[in-house]
């Protein structure tokens, strides 16, 4: 035995175990070895077979048996007797490594996409003996141990085995399975440990403050949203219906101030919610694991993990399947721009930068004091593209969201001169982030039947949703930030003031097509001191309540997917808060009930009605009919079908006044039937309207050989549809 070999042992950087632990040939005798520290002895136990006691070679607590080769069965056990206390089971080093060549290559390459069936803990049968298979990359580590709740969290006792230059370490340990938490001991160039660190492709977590991975064995559930995943294709393309509900898990609903529900009564009580709202796909703030809960999840550590507030990964594939069979998509807000520092995470993981920049010119986010992923490093690019699939494809998920693609896409953002690094060109542009986009959603669209990705990108940068073969980042949809600031200011003006803000409504069309976008009207719009969405509309409660109503008539009638973060469908008065749940005791009382009906009316007009999402992004979808009409704080447009033969006329008067036969030109002389009105009675208004329908008149207006005399209400949106 190699002396040398049981130091390096006892201090934890034996990078190559199997050559000192388990067993060895030695003529037709097997010497096996075993490291059990703190054990008083140890024997091997074989059934049918006398025990045989073994040897202590070393004050650390390695030792040694000899047995002839043909009295050993495998796989053989082990028993490590502490005082009144033993612990029995097969010797993790009886066990050879068995991650194959090919995956080390593609792992080693950077081009490994199910990286998460590799790497991590993966629960397997070796030899008719359960256990899970423990594997990390930490190229510069000088020895690796995996410690946990099975070992009494001993951080050299169970040392992995260093797989030559791939930087993978792997170590397979019998017994322990679901449920089992653990995390890595990884000691640096110098043999030093650091801070424990939890396992990059963890598949569970502890809940905080704990912060330990957790086993989870992901073959578990059985699927039943075959229909779903066979189906979801058309529900997802540009020209289809797609109404979101953005939902913060935890402060929806509660049944207790200080306790979250579970994956299961969530989905109990929000698939009927969304259901009888109409949307067609619920939108989660990040439910990968975070050590903070105020930051909403968008600081995740656990990025193969869903938060464990609310359950297993089983339960939350449970949670998905269940919302495919209620036919509703579910989308996944996805963090792969920053993550947190906490030394249980993925900064200085094996000692050194490895995957974040070492420059905090380049590594460091002033906003939010994170560290920013390495996009320049193809194992970095890989881990992030194979995390975003994994979602998409071991959980069902429909689509990501990703989050601060502004902030991947400029080396300047939120940075002062002399704070950030140019490009090579000497320019702001942050080219690997735009490869790393690139590569991602190419991987998700041509492997991933029906999926959707969009982009959370607040600026100008060209070709966001375009193909990336013609130099687009390549994303399916780009929420249009510059409608929802343009027109929640608007809205926030008092009427009698609108007219001289008039292009903010009428702006957003000179560049609706620009991009694929989706109006986002989100949880940012209605927290940190903005106030809620009711509480920006000006004038007394009616009016505010008239103008949200009138707003959304607008909104859903505009170009473009549409999105509501929850409580903004009822109007609830106080903004959001994270701490607590929505103010479900103001949504069962008027007006708050009569907006929330409308809501779930605009989305069934809006997915019955091909002329509002057909053409969302064509501009032979859209037509002005009045856009200059400032001083009677009015906008009318029509909307398409792709046969235009059943167009949709939106009115919209934002001023208090009513307007009696206000004449809009229209394509199509008949009789306009009114099919939506914001003032009706039932949601909350005053019941000015058009007795049902009008019936156009033989005058030119607004370039259309007849006109369409119509009453306006108060502080509304009305839809015509010609019969």
């Amino acid at each position: 035995m190699d002396a040398g070999a049981a130091q390096r042992l006892d201090s934890g950087t034996l990078a190559t175990p199997f050559d000192l632990l388990g067993p060895h040939q030695d003529g037709d005798t097997t010497v096996i070895r075993a490291f059990k520290p703190f054990a008083d002895r140890v024997e091997l136990v074989q059934q049918g077979a006398p025990s045989l006691a073994f040897t202590r070679i070393t004050d650390g607590g390695l030792f040694e048996g000899r047995i002839k080769t043909a009295a050993l069965s495998h796989p053989y056990n082990l028993t490590a007797h502490y005082g009144d206390t033993s612990h029995t089971g097969a010797d993790p080093y009886a066990f050879a490594p068995n991650i194959g060549d090919l995956d080390l290559h593609l792992l080693t390459e950077g081009r490994h996409r199910h990286l998460y069936r590799v790497l991590g803990a993966q629960v397997m049968d070796r030899d008719g003996v359960s256990g899970t298979r423990f594997a990390v990359w930490a190229p510069n580590a000088t020895g690796v141990s995996v410690a946990g709740d099975f070992n009494h969290w001993n951080g050299v006792q169970h040392p992995l085995a260093t797989r030559g230059s791939s930087g993978i370490w792997e170590l397979f340990i019998p017994g322990v399975g679901d449920g089992a938490a653990y995390k890595y001991a990884i000691r640096n160039k110098a043999g030093i440990t650091g801070p424990y660190k939890s396992d990059p492709v963890g598949f569970g977590a502890e809940i905080r403050p704990n912060s330990a991975s957790v086993v989870r064995d992901l073959s578990a559930h059985s699927w039943d949203d075959v229909d779903w995943m066979t189906n979801r294709a058309p529900k997802q393309q540009r020209g289809a219906p797609i109404s979101i509900y953005e939902v913060h898990l935890a402060s929806w609903q509660r049944d207790a101030p200080h306790e979250y529900l579970s994956y299961g009564a969530l989905a109990k009580r929000l698939i009927p919610y969304v259901q009888t709202l109409g949307f067609t796909h619920i939108e989660l703030m990040p439910i990968t694991e975070h050590p903070f809960d105020g930051s909403w999840g968008y600081q995740p550590i656990g990025l193969f993990a869903p938060t464990s507030r609310f359950g297993t990964p089983s339960e939350f594939r449970a949670f998905v399947d269940a919302f495919h069979q209620a036919g509703i998509g579910v989308l996944l807000d996805w963090v792969p721009a920053h993550f947190p520092s906490d030394e249980h995470g993925l900064g200085q993981f094996d000692g050194t930068h490895l995957y974040e920049h070492a420059d905090p010119k380049q590594g460091f986010h002033p906003d939010w004091n994170t560290l920013i992923f390495n996009f320049g490093r193809q194992e970095v690019v890989n881990y992030l593209i194979a995390n975003a699939r994994f979602w998409l494809e071991e959980y069902h998920l429909d689509g990501l969201r990703v989050d601060a693609v502004a902030s991947m896409l400029y080396r300047d953002y939120s940075r002062e001169d002399g704070q950030w690094i140019p490009n090579a060109d000497g320019g702001n542009q942050n080219w690997e982030a735009v490869a790393f986009l690139q590569a991602m959603n190419r991987d998700a669209y041509l492997s991933l039947d029906g999926i959707m990705t969009v982009a959370e990108e607040s600026t100008a940068w060209p070709g966001v949703s375009q193909p990336t073969d013609g130099g687009g980042l390549g994303f399916g949809y780009k929420w249009n930030m510059g409608w929802m600031n343009d027109t929640l200011e608007y809205m926030s003006e008092d009427p009698i003031n609108r007219r001289y803000h008039h292009h903010k409504m009428t702006f957003g069309i000179d560049y609706a097509f620009s991009e694929n976008y989706i109006l986002p009207l989100s949880h940012d719009e209605v927290v940190h001191g903005k106030g809620s969405l009711i509480a920006k509309m000006p004038g007394d409660d009616w009016q505010k309540f008239a103008n949200l109503r009138a707003y959304y008539g607008f909104m859903w009638a505009h170009p473009g997917k549409k999105l509501l973060f929850m409580g903004c469908e009822f109007g609830q008065h106080g903004e959001w808060s994270a701490d607590g749940q929505l103010s479900w005791d103001q949504a069962a009382s008027a007006p708050h009930a009569g907006l929330a009906k409308l809501v779930g009316d605009l989305n069934s007009g809006y997915r019955d009605r091909a002329a509002l999402h057909e053409l969302d992004f064509d501009k032979a979808g859209f037509d002005w009919i009045e856009g200059g009409a400032q001083a009677d704080n009015v906008i009318a447009f029509l909307r398409w079908d792709e046969d235009r033969q059943s167009p949709l006329l939106c009115v919209c008067n934002f001023s208090p006044v009513p307007r009696s036969d206000y004449k809009l030109g229209v394509p199509m002389a008949g009789t306009w039937t009114e099919v939506l009105n914001t003032d009706a009675v039932h949601y909350g208004g005053s019941g000015v309207g058009n007795l049902g329908a009008r019936d156009t008149v033989a005058e030119g207006r607004h370039g259309h050989p007849q006109c369409l005399p119509v009453n306006l209400p108060p502080l509304a949106t009305v839809w015509f549809a010609p019969e």
